[in-house]
């Protein structure tokens, strides 16, 4: 039941999120674009969300947090000697066993 909630209220989270992303794209466009070139016109929301996932696929993409974190804990991960490595694995899997009995 508790999973359940918590699942709804991140996905009304994340649709919230989207709304008002798709917002904020919208408004700088109309704000910005038609003024400074001659022809451009207005967008409705449905374009400026179009506009935000055709910016995700091009510049970010679709990997997750990726990017500059993954590589941090890397170097750390191999900054790390055999005994560390083996202390943070138990931790982490005690951590998970915990978190699986949620």
């Amino acid at each position: 039941m508790n999973f359940r909630i918590r699942w709804v209220g991140k996905a009304l989270l994340v649709l919230v999120a989207i709304g008002v992303l798709g917002w904020v794209v919208m408004t700088l466009w109309n704000w910005v674009v038609p003024a400074l070139f001659v022809g451009a016109r207005a967008i409705d929301f449905a374009h400026a969300l179009g506009l935000l996932v055709l910016s995700r696929i091009l510049f970010g993409g679709f990997r997750g947090h990726g990017g500059w974190r993954q590589r941090r804990y890397w170097r750390k991960w191999e900054a790390m000697t055999p005994e560390e490595r083996e202390q943070f694995q138990t931790a982490w899997r005690s951590g998970c066993a915990r978190r699986a009995g949620d």
